[in-house]
């Protein structure tokens, strides 16, 4: 099959789903955040700029690696048949060589930022390159994912701390089992097709009902985090009302779906998690700097 010509950047844009960069970017700025008012530093606008475009090409190659690597499952699946790449709308070699422009800039910028955060580059990029070959292998690939994120909050900590500390890290397992709760009800739609194709989810391992369980049950790790984060940063109550606001959202996820209706997975998942994390997200930040 011939390269396609006349590509466009949207295409591009559409392969990595840019708009789902809203998942880690708020969590990203928490960190980033903290390491500012907990550490007495001024706000470094160069380091914001270059935390900001190691999460879009931290994000851009290990989505466009995803899509690279099943694109023969995705051929095959009716929901993602109409992909990028099963329709050649983009080839497959310049979903590789996209892949590989940005994990090269991403670790330029990791650079950039200081030599702890350029040294464990390779090794975020391991991480979230190597989610997208995680369901073939095990059940848990939705807490890989869950990983994958979660390296924001403590990675844009770093990027100005260059040291590690609790606090971040309790924003990144935050993210961990949040995101693997919200991508147990994801994987709902395509139980059928991964039990034909011998992939691995926690939905194929568990039924829906109890599937939904579990991703409430992650859920509830989540939310009781948010609560171990509050009292360790002895936050005030603008994180206080966050925190519920981002509670009753989670929860209103587990509403939307049920085993015997799925339909409104999309809604739940997309729409649901990117106001939680951009309304929390805003809560945390403004207690940090105005409370």
């Amino acid at each position: 099959m011939p390269i396609v010509k006349n590509l466009k950047i949207s295409d591009y844009f559409s392969l990595v789903k840019i708009n789902h960069t809203i998942f880690s970017l708020p969590f990203a700025l928490i960190g980033f955040s903290l390491a500012v008012k907990t550490n007495h530093e001024n706000l470094n606008v160069r380091l914001l700029v270059l935390v900001l475009l190691c999460i879009l090409f931290a994000r851009n190659a290990a989505m466009a690696f995803n899509r690279y690597v099943d694109r023969e499952f995705d051929k095959n699946n009716p929901r993602t048949a109409l992909r990028e790449i099963p329709s050649a709308i983009i080839h497959p070699k310049s979903a590789l060589v996209f892949v590989i422009i940005n994990a090269l800039l991403f670790m330029a910028s990791a650079y950039y930022l200081n030599f702890l955060c350029f040294i464990l580059s390779p090794v975020a990029l391991l991480v979230v390159l190597g989610y997208s070959l995680t369901k073939r292998f095990t059940y848990l690939s939705h807490l890989f994912l869950g990983l994958g994120l979660a390296l924001a909050p403590i990675g844009a900590y770093l990027a100005v701390t260059a040291r590690f500390d609790l606090l971040p890290l309790v924003y990144s397992f935050i993210v961990i089992f949040w995101v693997a709760g919200f991508d147990i009800l994801y994987a709902l739609q395509d139980i059928e097709f991964d039990k034909s194709a011998n992939l691995k989810s926690l939905p194929v391992k568990l039924g829906k009902r109890n599937a939904l369980i579990m991703s409430a049950f992650f859920h509830m790790i989540a939310i009781s985090l948010v609560v171990l984060g509050g009292i360790l940063g002895k936050f005030g109550y603008l994180y206080w009302i966050g925190g519920a606001i981002f509670t009753i959202l989670l929860c209103y996820e587990h509403f939307l779906v049920k085993p015997t209706d799925i339909s409104r997975v999309n809604l739940a998942f997309a729409t649901m998690n990117g106001i939680a994390s951009v309304i929390f997200a805003s809560f945390v930040i403004s207690d940090l700097f105005f409370s």
